[in-house]
């Protein structure tokens, strides 16, 4: 048995912080981002009870938002925690990377502070990692570093506080990370939503305090100048819409530009050609977009673009105020979430849900019709026959003659059973049972187990060709994928691979050897993913039984 995996991670859970994490950005308010925030810890993250404290200009820390429990939430809303209470209390516990966590054991000392909290006692957890009612989690959330700072982050801004994860338990390494990854993003979109009250209201000064014109532009400048995030002003209306009149020092140094260069250009001379479409679409009124921008270096920077549009009040729009936020963290770490998803934590192959989806997409159903037409066009194995581009022909069952192609899909077709060199190339899927395996963890540990397999895993990899896949089942089971292959093919390279896999292998300090029995399947379409699974597995078995016990590996 290999160490334990990551958890699986639903795909629709991914979706969902991914919806929350928009929606703290689309808030209309301070006040609706800070609810936004504490209701996406519940909605998407698994706990039953957030709470945000907000840094006020005192310093003290005020009960903000709050969700999960109405009673709580009218009991503390609005309460105020001193600054030297929450700076014991994150200066204590455990350090979860930037997260604080402080067990039942710990917090009794902490009871007679003044900040506030909702905590009961409970008896003794069960097992060690069993949420107690008195374990505190906190994630401290701060502004964005300051340009050319050797910090990784600013100011304190506030503390999101958790409580009665849903599961029980206290979290893992992944809840953990997206914890932190949640504060992370809360943080800024908590600083943005003060920059924009703030840049809202100087924008109103200039429009309504006519007489206080100057000091309003001062003050506008100020917030331009020195925002954290990149601003822009733009032309609206006229042969020069579009055109960038203005730019902050953070957007020129986001994008590696000067300002007088900046001025050459509007945001669609600097897109990435991919997102034109998407820079288009977005309405200039409100609009909000995820795009990437072109640095000077050649290179693309994923940024969310924020517009709202400045009036006058006798002319109507005049110019187009662009806010532009850096989000290559974000979607790096999207990706990261969706390749634990569809990856083997051990090997780092793709693992069994990932096989299956790059296996089905090769397939396709068969057509249905009885038409006369349509068994003509069949192939001597039952497969829909092909044009001269490859395609698939469908026909309808009215009585009309009509031939559909199957777009952008090439049909799969299997050699003939026993036929070597019949020319015929398909899609050839090899199932790989490791032989011995069990007696290596027995005798020498799991340790030595894992290290058995990701040395496999490595050796086929190595063993196969740019394109095929190789992937892991669970256990001792690996797949491989590889299409354009022959019977003679296949079976020359199972052989190859077994070769490979009997080599001595380092685990633990000592060389072992494992064995592997191998089965190769083919897939055409008509079938599914499992049944093409299916068909190779057997035929593994098949092998496997038919050589002596004493020759399935070697050493």
């Amino acid at each position: 048995m290999e160490a334990e995996s990551e958890p699986y991670v639903r795909l629709a859970s991914l979706r969902q912080l991914h919806q929350v994490m928009a929606d703290m950005n689309t808030a209309r308010s301070l006040a609706d981002t800070l609810q936004t925030v504490a209701n996406g810890v519940v909605a998407a993250l698994g706990y039953e009870l957030a709470c945000v404290n907000l840094v006020r200009p005192d310093g003290d820390l005020v009960v903000a938002a709050f969700a999960g429990d109405p009673a709580a939430e009218s009991l503390i809303t609005g309460r105020v925690g001193s600054r030297e209470s929450w700076e014991r209390r994150l200066g204590m516990g455990e350090t979860w990377g930037d997260l604080i966590f402080i067990p039942h054991t710990e917090g009794w000392i902490l009871d007679d502070d003044d900040v506030p909290q909702w905590y009961t006692d409970g008896p003794a957890p069960r097992f060690d990692d069993e949420w107690h009612p008195s374990d505190r989690l906190f994630a401290p959330m701060y502004t964005p570093a300051a340009p050319g700072g050797n910090g990784t982050c600013g100011e304190l801004i506030g503390v999101l506080s958790v409580d009665r994860p849903r599961n029980g338990r206290r979290p893992g390494a992944w809840g953990r990370e997206a914890l932190q990854m949640y504060a992370f993003q809360a943080a800024i979109a908590i600083s943005n939503a003060r920059l924009r009250a703030n840049m809202q209201r100087a924008l109103v000064r200039l429009e309504c305090e006519q007489q206080a014109l100057r000091a309003s532009e001062e003050s506008f400048r100020q917030a331009f100048e020195y925002a954290p995030s990149g601003m822009a002003i733009a032309e609206m209306g006229g042969d020069q819409h579009g055109r960038i009149l203005r730019t902050n020092d953070a957007l020129c140094r986001l994008l590696g530009r000067p300002a007088s260069a900046m001025r050459r250009y509007s945001f669609s001379d600097l897109v990435h050609p991919e997102d034109i479409g998407t820079l288009l679409r977005t309405s200039a009124e409100g609009g909000r977009a995820e795009l990437r921008l072109g640095r000077r270096d050649g290179t693309y920077l994923w940024v969310s673009l924020r517009n709202s549009v400045v009036a006058d009040a006798a002319d109507g729009p005049r110019f187009l105020l662009t806010h532009v936020e850096d989000i290559e963290d974000r979607k790096r770490r999207e990706l990261q979430l969706a390749h634990r998803a569809s990856h083997d934590s051990l090997t780092g192959l793709p693992n069994s849900a990932e096989l299956r989806s790059r296996l089905s997409s090769r397939l396709c159903k068969r057509p249905q019709s009885t038409h006369p037409a349509a068994v003509d066009a069949m192939d001597a194995q039952g497969h829909p026959a092909f044009d001269t581009n490859g395609h698939g022909f469908d026909f309808r069952t009215d009585g009309a003659e009509s031939f559909e192609a199957y777009d952008h899909h090439v049909h799969t077709v299997a050699p003939e059973d026993g036929a070597r060199d019949d020319g015929t190339k398909g899609l050839a899927v090899l199932f790989c049972d490791l032989d011995g395996f069990k007696s290596i963890n027995d005798r020498f540990g799991h340790n030595a187990g894992d290290a058995v397999l990701i040395e496999v895993a490595r050796r086929l990899t190595r063993g196969v060709r740019d394109g095929d896949t190789v992937a892991r089942l669970g256990g001792d089971e690996f797949v491989i994928l590889a299409d354009g292959l022959g019977s003679a093919d296949a079976q020359d390279l199972a052989v190859r691979l077994r070769n490979e896999i009997i080599q001595p292998i380092r685990a633990e300090g000592r060389a072992v050897r494992v064995g592997a029995s191998f089965g190769i399947g083919w897939a055409h379409c008509g079938m599914t993913a499992d049944e093409v699974l299916k068909s190779a597995d057997e035929r593994m078995y098949v092998e496997k039984r038919s050589r002596p016990k004493q020759h399935r590996r070697a050493g």
